[in-house]
């Protein structure tokens, strides 16, 4: 009888404590419900997570691996409707400085088309060394070191310099060529932001301020000073990169954000589908 009695005590504080559980989880469950409505998705994971670790076998588990799933799509949606306001915004702004600059776009060959300044168009800048600044439409940014002269110098990269002796160099070039145009030699080395050794930085950092240009890497060497008017340009042409560039990560975030509502939509309706 002593055995009997030993067991069934062990039976009901078993019980009681399985009882005190599951209302401790249902109670952090529904701490979980109360956080998502207010928004607070971060303290609405908290309690779950709390759930799993405390309370690994209670029921309240089972609908807190549902209700994380709402969670998730909360937090999408309501990401998304936040990215989609940025990328208006973002629009608005890119759509208030485009007119400034010229547009160019081959439909027969070019895809993306691209912005230049309207004092670095070809019919402004014949017979003449400088670097020519461009954007295309997806934010991505090229510096071109343009020569012209009697005698090709064969220069592959380009170093910026102040008067105080800071300086930044390009790699070689991986995109250029040469030709010649009634005599007069052409050399043309294109260096994408990313991959141009911050030379597009300096010179936006340094635009108000005299800037030696050395067009290095060929048989001779050859330099000048960046005319303010081609500071200026580069200056632009980056401001309207940096508005093009974050208008395209908007974009892709949107879409990532597209696809994660789509994939936890679709498992809410498999889990639905399996009841």
């Amino acid at each position: 009888m002593k055995k009997i009695s030993i067991i069934a005590l062990i039976v009901i504080v078993l019980t009681a404590c399985g009882d005190n559980e599951e209302k401790s989880a249902q109670a952090r469950l529904q701490a979980a419900q109360t956080a998502l409505k207010q928004g607070d998705f971060s303290g609405a994971k908290l309690q779950i997570d709390s759930i799993k670790q405390l309370y690994p076998r209670s029921e309240a588990r089972k609908e807190g691996v549902k209700l994380m799933q709402q969670i998730d799509l909360s937090e999408q949606q309501k990401s998304l409707a936040y990215l989609d306001s940025m990328l208006l915004i973002k629009q608005k702004e890119v759509d208030a400085i485009k007119g400034n600059y010229v547009f160019e776009k081959n439909a027969e060959y070019q895809k993306i088309g691209n912005y230049f300044h309207p004092g670095q168009t070809v019919e402004k800048t014949l017979h003449r060394s400088f670097l020519r600044s461009q954007v295309n439409e997806l934010g991505v940014m090229t510096l071109t070191s343009v020569y012209c002269g009697r005698t090709n110098i064969h220069h592959s990269a380009v170093k910026v310099s102040d008067k105080e002796g800071n300086f930044a160099q390009t790699p070689p070039s991986r995109d250029s060529y040469e030709t010649t145009d009634l005599g007069e030699k052409i050399e043309k080395s294109d260096y994408k932001m990313g991959n141009d050794g911050d030379v597009i930085g300096f010179i936006y950092l340094n635009k108000d301020h005299p800037i030696k240009v050395a067009y290095i890497g060929g048989d001779r060497a050859f330099s000048f000073t960046m005319s303010e008017a081609d500071r200026k340009a580069l200056a632009a042409v980056y401001e309207l990169s940096q508005l093009l560039s974050s208008t395209e990560q908007i974009k892709k975030e949107i879409k990532e954000a597209q696809l994660k509502i789509a994939f936890v939509s679709r498992k809410m309706e498999e889990a639905k589908a399996k009841q």
